[in-house]
């Protein structure tokens, strides 16, 4: 006789009452009630304890979060606007649209899965990771060409990516039509009234700004030493010393340049500086604890006056003139040291290493003379005090 509904607490006492008084197998009880002897035990420890022989709630006392349809909506309508938001980010995003009372973010993150708005890829970029990073914005910005593409026109696009290397704030994003140094040297000047000046610049070996380290230096880098900014250039076929510039190129690629066709250069100027503002003020970023960009960043104290001063080399150094072709004579020999250097002068001096002279130009080392084999060695610029490389 298996439990009545209506009477079911009644029958589990009686069950409980015959099978402590010892005249009935407590196996034979549980077959005429129609359950298993656990379960019958269950009721006698239950009755001996004192408690309840009624059903128990089977509520989950931890339940899925429920959520309001019009919030299910936002979440769904942010991730379709911006589709490589994952739960974090849209929680962030919402949360700075002033929306209240959102959900945790396993909740949106199974909204996503219930309308189909997780991606293998998805998934896969939401994984953080740890980078190095300068203590200060502006002790460091990173640059890069983000490839080049057609436009509708015909004619190509290359933009421009400029980031500060601790904030990770987009300073610049600039449809270029080229990749030449009188095109770039406009942009960062225009970016030094702006923002001030960084303590050093962080680029690859390609144009404009590198000459792939042996052929000499290139005019952005001795520019850039004239106003008093350490050029940096990342190893060859190493692109990972610029993770920075490489994940935001990696990230303006997924969710901005896979979707749209920019129709000239005024089109794609218009498009990314949408993107850039997107990205500095609204979108999340993992290595930022979901801040902004825009929220870590401030502008420098260095400011650029547009004039190069000049530069007074200490009395025990011999000063020698570059000629126009980068070369200049020391011992009867030439060397060659670069055209950027032309007219421009040098100092030498006896280096710690015996057989080697040092080369420094105002306040960097940009190379040592090696001068039993006559040739300039370590064409890379150090400064000659507090350089970041020797911490």
């Amino acid at each position: 006789m298996p439990w009545k509904e209506q009477t079911i607490e009644m029958e589990r006492r009686e069950f409980v009452e015959r099978a402590l008084s010892g005249i009935e197998s407590k196996s034979s009880l549980c077959r005429e009630y129609g359950i298993s002897r656990p379960t019958g035990d269950k009721w006698i420890k239950r009755a001996l304890a004192g408690e309840t022989l009624r059903d128990r709630d089977k509520t989950p006392l931890h339940q899925p979060q429920k959520i309001d349809p019009e919030v299910e909506a936002k979440i769904v309508a942010c991730r379709k606007e911006h589709s490589f938001l994952g739960a974090r980010k849209i929680h962030k995003v919402l949360e700075s649209q002033g929306e209240i009372d959102l959900p945790c973010h396993s909740t949106i993150n199974a909204v996503l899965h219930r309308h189909g708005l997780i991606t293998p890829e998805a998934s896969q970029m939401a994984t953080p990771y740890k980078q190095f990073e300068m203590p200060e914005p502006n002790d460091m910005w990173q640059a890069d060409y983000k490839g080049h593409f057609p436009m509708r026109n015909g004619q190509e696009c290359h933009p421009l990516n400029i980031l500060d290397d601790c904030s990770r704030f987009c300073l610049c994003s600039r449809a270029m039509p080229d990749e030449t140094f009188a095109t770039f040297q406009p942009v960062l000047i225009e970016l030094f009234h702006e923002f001030g000046m960084p303590k050093y610049f962080l680029s690859d070996n390609g144009n404009p700004w590198g000459n792939g380290q042996r052929q000499g230096y290139s005019r952005v880098d001795v520019w850039l030493m004239q106003l008093g900014i350490l050029p940096i250039h990342s190893r060859l076929h190493h692109p990972q010393t610029q993770g920075k510039d490489e994940s935001f190129n990696r990230s303006m690629t997924r969710e901005l340049l896979r979707n749209v066709i920019f129709d000239d250069i005024e089109d794609g100027q218009e498009q990314l500086s949408k993107y850039r503002k997107f990205y500095n003020e609204e979108r999340p970023h993992h290595a930022l604890k979901l801040e902004t960009p825009a929220s870590r960043y401030h502008r420098s104290p260095r400011e650029y006056t547009g004039f190069v001063t000049e530069w007074e080399y200490p009395a025990q150094r011999k000063i020698i003139r570059v000629h126009g072709k980068g070369h200049f004579r020391w011992g009867g020999h030439d060397y060659y040291l670069g055209e950027a250097f032309s007219q421009e002068t040098v100092a030498l001096r006896q280096s710690h290493r015996e057989g080697y002279l040092t080369i420094e130009y105002r306040e960097f080392r940009v190379g040592r003379i090696n001068l039993q084999e006559q040739k300039i060695e370590n064409k890379r610029a150090y400064l000659l005090n507090g350089d970041p490389r020797s911490k």
